[in-house]
């Protein structure tokens, strides 16, 4: 069904970790890097020349790209980058394209050659140091998984602030936001697509021995990271909109905090590894405080506008709930940051740069008003509950690539009845 090995972390020095990834909008938990196969050990037998020559070519170029990309990208460098966020990252990510639909033909219609090689890659944040299954369902999740991650890292760059022409406060263009929030979804989609139809392939003995990086409570939290910041854009474009309500801004704040709730619940007992894993547990965290600060200060200004003691109380608490948010995600900002690989924050902008300035300010001028209305008995001093909203925001769906067409010759064998069958 797959034979598994694992490498300790402690055996080999290959795994190798910058001490600063820089400026961090998007959280990326490392490249796993594929190591090389010579697919004509385990396939010279079963596959034409020109095929077995096809698949191991797309795949080499795979393994060198990556292994050239990931210590760039980890240091959100904007070297030769384009405007949609590097042009090494889109190649790479041309390359897993390519690949996919020739390494699926391993697995079609359930042909025993999906056993055949030993695909081996280097994980970010499992104990161990790398992991090699015989198996192509674990390569094609691997894939997905990369696919994903440069998606992510894609967004980063088009959301680290640039100077202005006019020479102002570093921002991030409209054109860029908009763009990102497509390539959250994208990112989205590959991990949605990973957990519905990539997971269930394997058998459950061989689920549990993925490493960390591929578990699904894992896949899962990166796909409501994607939506959650996804949805953080989309906030902020409507705070900068003179016709978005403060129900609209509400709304999208609550949706916020179900995303980063949900992603933390999903990484919450993972046995992540420090490092990467660990950091990437506190980057939900402090998201999903972020996420309360901002839904708990929309909320609290709609109650504001009831005409009733209690609304106005309700207010005030919410208002209140909303600040100590604000200063617990700056203290989990700056646990994040120091966590090793270190990083830091880009100057702020969109939602929280807007929100930074008016939750302290909102919050201490309703107090007082509303203290001095009210007697102390009349103000909640708990928060409200905040109210439950749908997410609007879905992932892209993404669907596996037909096999290419090479794989349907005759002269394909997996050991099955037919070589139609392939």
């Amino acid at each position: 069904m797959g034979c598994l090995v694992s490498t300790p972390q402690d055996s080999v020095e290959n795994r190798k970790r910058p001490g600063s990834i820089g400026d961090v909008s998007v959280y990326v938990p490392g490249f796993r890097i594929p190591k090389p196969v010579d697919f004509s050990l385990s396939l010279g037998d079963h596959l034409p020349k020109n095929l077995m020559e096809r698949l191991s070519a797309l795949r080499t170029r795979v393994v060198v790209m990556a292994g050239q990309e990931a210590p760039t990208v980890s240091r959100t460098r904007r070297k030769s980058s384009t405007q949609h966020g590097g042009s090494t990252l889109a190649d790479l990510h041309q390359a897993l394209q390519d690949y996919l639909p020739v390494l699926l033909g391993l697995v079609k219609d359930g042909s025993q050659l999906q056993h055949n090689v030993q695909f081996a890659w280097m994980n970010q944040e499992d104990e161990a140091e790398e992991t090699a299954i015989s198996n192509a369902w674990y390569e094609v999740l691997s894939v997905l998984h990369l696919m994903a991650m440069l998606s992510l890292s894609q967004a980063n760059l088009l959301l680290l602030p640039r100077t202005s022409a006019d020479g102002y406060q570093p921002k991030v263009s409209e054109e860029n936001r908009r763009a990102s929030v497509d390539i959250f979804l994208k990112a989205a989609g590959y991990l949605d697509c990973a957990v519905r139809h990539v997971l269930p392939q394997f058998p459950t003995s061989l689920r549990e021995d993925l490493p960390v990086d591929l578990a699904e409570g894992v896949l899962r939290a990166l796909c409501l990271q994607a939506l959650g910041q996804g949805v953080d854009i989309q906030l902020g474009m409507a705070i900068d909109s003179a016709k978005a309500t403060l129900a609209v801004k509400r709304r999208l704040a609550c949706e916020m905090v179900k995303c980063w709730q949900q992603a933390q619940d999903n990484i919450m007992n993972l046995p992540l590894a420090n490092g990467w894993g660990g950091k990437h547990r506190l980057f939900i965290k402090w998201k999903y405080v972020e996420a309360k600060a901002a839904a708990y200060y929309y909320h609290g200004l709609i109650l504001d506008e009831g005409n009733t003691e209690k609304s106005h109380g309700m207010a005030v608490a919410a208002l209140q709930a909303a600040d100590e948010y604000f200063k617990e995600s700056k203290r989990s900002c700056e646990a994040f940051n120091a966590a090793s690989p270190l990083s830091r924050n880009p100057p702020l902008w969109g939602t929280m740069k807007y929100l930074s300035e008016k939750i302290p300010k909102d919050t201490s001028s309703k107090v007082r008003i509303n203290r001095d209305l009210y007697s102390h008995e009349k103000i909640m001093e708990t928060a409200p509950t905040l109210p439950d909203f749908s997410l609007a925001l879905k992932p892209d769906e993404f669907q596996l690539p037909p096999v290419v067409p090479s794989w349907n010759e005759e002269n394909v064998g997996g050991g099955q009845a037919s070589s139609n069958q392939l």
